[in-house]
């Protein structure tokens, strides 16, 4: 998909049922946010799910649909010998591709105040031993840096850059806060990078014309299912508070809500004639 040009848009979900949605939208890729990982576990973005938690997560959504999967490793939980797990066992799930963060572990949501980031040298290091721990050549490496929020701009450009020259397939610079700081980026870096829309975050919301005429190739969206079902599920449950009975929502049946989740695939198996390219 990288080679064929143009810019990518993965929505984020959360769990096999958000990212089936995703796909049947008619996206080419879903993201697996790690702060709405985090909230399916209770947590808030704090770093606090382990490297087996979010892999394991990555791996029900990968399951779950055919269109390639890109997941939050965080900072790779730890140093280069867990890096180098890190990467082997995302891979291992079918993952498409994962970014690896440049932040003090415990790490925190990247358009949070607060944030700490490790030593230049040292992030390098690390996205080296990603590198050389891939095994599938398309497993696509991105870089993340958080440094702009906590050393400036070009800071976050030569970390970046660097990464980019250690091996990575895609460099991605955390928090721009101005339109004129996304628009650097990509020329600045001098190689493909992602952008991050969060709505109430640090950076400014662009269309995805907009971003693509800056230079960007992959714009994910982490909140987008995660801040919708919450939202939904307020008033669902502020309805039935107040009626004393649930509200019909949506226009699915409890049969075609089952078909969006493959039923037509399993009943087949069930009565003995599985369906061919299921």
């Amino acid at each position: 998909m990288l080679a064929r040009g143009g810019l990518i848009t993965a929505p984020g979900a959360y769990d096999g049922l958000t990212a089936r949605l995703v796909q049947a939208a008619g996206f080419d890729a879903v993201y697996m946010t790690g702060a709405g990982t985090s909230a399916a576990h209770g947590y808030p973005d704090y770093g606090l799910l382990t490297m087996s938690e979010m892999v394991e997560n990555a791996a029900r959504m990968s399951r779950s649909v055919d269109i390639p999967l890109i997941a939050d490793a965080d900072t790779g939980y730890g140093n280069e010998v867990n890096v180098t797990r890190t990467v082997r066992e995302f891979e291992a799930r079918r993952v498409a591709a994962i970014h690896i963060e440049d932040q003090v572990s415990p790490k925190r949501c990247g358009h949070l105040v607060g944030k700490e980031v490790i030593p230049h040298d040292e992030y390098l290091s690390k996205i080296r031993a990603a590198v050389a721990a891939r095994r599938d050549p398309d497993f696509v490496l991105i870089a993340r840096t958080d440094a702009r929020s906590v050393m400036g701009l070009d800071e976050a450009i030569a970390r970046a850059r660097g990464a980019l020259e250690a091996g990575a397939d895609m460099a991605f610079v955390e928090a721009p806060e101005t339109l004129e700081e996304m628009a650097a980026i990509p020329s600045k870096v001098g190689g493909p990078c992602l952008l991050n829309m969060v709505p109430g975050g640090r950076t400014p919301l662009v269309s995805h014309e907009e971003a693509a005429k800056m230079g960007f190739r992959l714009v994910i969206h982490p909140g987008i299912a995660l801040l919708a079902v919450v939202a939904g599920v307020d008033a669902a449950l502020a309805t039935l508070k107040g009626a004393g009975k649930p509200q019909k929502l949506g226009s699915d049946t409890l049969a075609a809500f089952y078909e969006r989740l493959g039923s037509r695939e399993w009943d087949a198996i069930r009565n003995g004639s599985p369906a061919v390219g299921a």
